[in-house]
């Protein structure tokens, strides 16, 4: 009996000895790696070491230097006759230098501390949710991929057994058992052969190359894409990065009310001022002096017409929102989810229609076989049932990699 064209989808995992070989997972590490934006985070927390010591300088003592001259058209005068008091001069000079040291302001600035840590981990996971979006990109490269890499498998085994039909109608011609131009038919459809191969070769150069870029890492055409063996596994917990991200906003906007209820909370402060100028602390000593001052103040804002009270409400509204976006996304998803099953069930039937196809078109083709040894029907007939059933084998191959693609975006929209 006759062996046809079959040939499992299996044969990719086999490598060549030093042949270049990738994953799909590999494929979604290094597109988190490699990928331009992967580069903000590290951004970010550059960008947060900078903002936070900004915001520590408030615990530290600030200096303040002024400097003066000035002249005024009068002065006090001391309207007392004969006390030799002498009048202050209209051009009067002053230097001084401030220290500010806060001794207590509430936790205000261990508060703007922590939104600021907040709102640096709300960008980075940003990122991280853009950078997992990449993946289903990933998954329709990657196993566009591996269909060319099947179809090329498929048509060579085709190719493969026209060459073996080929000399044995040429056998047949010359004993004068098959027409005279049988050969010509299959050495036309050899030609066209050549030409199927030169499009799935051109098709997949542009799928990996699109690839490589992608995830920045070298691919050519002798590169071998192992096919994944892509489970799926139903449960109801989501664990997207996204479900992270919504808990970080709502921490953030926690931090934020944090900063907010200190913000009112009285501030007491030292301070020391030391100068030197004319006239002094001493208004009735006209030369230049020099003078300090060391003292505590504090620094209470009792009354805000509520604006402490709005921005609570505000930032109120703000964590309604993120709920919303919460159940949002948890509902698109599910329905995502949903979407996905049905299309792996309908995908699951076309293999199941597609295994039995495939056994009647071998047994057509087995019969075709036989009548063309025998001289009973043209080589057109005989490949036109060769095609059938190559035709009926790579939509077979399509379905088992779309089967395989539409598990790997199940497991991408779970989170898994």
């Amino acid at each position: 009996m006759k062996r046809f064209i079959i040939i499992p989808i299996i044969l990719t995992t086999l490598t060549s000895i030093g042949q270049q070989s990738v994953t799909l997972e590999e494929c979604y590490r290094l597109v988190v790696e490699n990928y331009p934006l992967a580069r903000q985070s590290q951004l970010f927390e550059s960008q947060n070491n900078l903002d936070k010591a900004i915001i520590s300088n408030a615990k530290l003592p600030q200096f303040n230097f002024d400097a003066q001259a000035t002249y005024q058209t009068d002065v006090i005068e001391i309207p007392i006759p004969n006390t030799n008091i002498e009048p202050l001069n209209k051009d009067q000079y002053r230097a001084t230098l401030s220290v500010n040291q806060l001794i207590y302001n509430g936790g205000a600035t261990n508060a703007a501390l922590h939104v600021k840590s907040a709102q640096t981990k709300t960008k980075q996971k940003q990122v991280d949710v853009n950078l997992y979006q990449l993946k289903q990109q990933v998954n329709q490269l990657y196993f566009s991929i591996l269909l060319a890499q099947e179809s090329e498998l498929l048509l060579k085994a085709k190719q493969t057994q026209l060459e073996a039909k080929l000399k044995e109608v040429v056998s047949g011609i010359k004993y004068g058992v098959i027409l005279p131009t049988s050969d010509k038919v299959l050495e036309a459809e050899l030609l066209k052969i050549k030409q199927q191969f030169q499009e799935l070769e051109s098709n997949k150069t542009a799928l990996i190359e699109t690839l490589s870029q992608l995830i920045h890492q070298p691919l050519n055409a002798s590169t071998l894409f192992q096919n994944p063996l892509v489970e799926v596994q139903l449960q109801q917990d989501l664990n997207r990065p996204e479900l992270e991200l919504f808990q970080l906003k709502k921490d953030e906007i926690a931090q934020s009310e944090t900063l907010i209820s200190k913000q009112n909370t009285p501030k007491l402060l030292g301070f020391a001022t030391g100068g030197f100028g004319n006239p002094g602390l001493n208004m009735l000593d006209n030369s230049f002096q020099t003078f300090y001052t060391v003292g505590v103040k504090l620094n209470w804002n009792v009354f805000d017409w509520n604006s402490n009270k709005k921005q609570r409400q505000s930032l109120a509204i703000n964590k309604d929102i993120v709920d919303t976006e919460t159940e949002t996304f948890k509902l698109n998803t599910n329905i995502a989810l949903n979407q996905q099953q049905k299309e792996i069930d309908k995908i699951e039937g076309f293999i199941t229609s597609d295994l039995e196809i495939i056994n009647f078109r071998k047994e057509v083709l087995q019969t075709a076989d036989s009548q063309l040894k025998n001289g009973v029907i043209t080589s057109s007939a005989y490949i036109t049932e060769l095609t059938n059933l190559y035709e009926d084998e790579n939509t077979l191959v399509k379905h088992k990699i779309q089967l395989q693609l539409a598990k790997a975006n199940y497991n991408i929209i779970k989170g898994q």
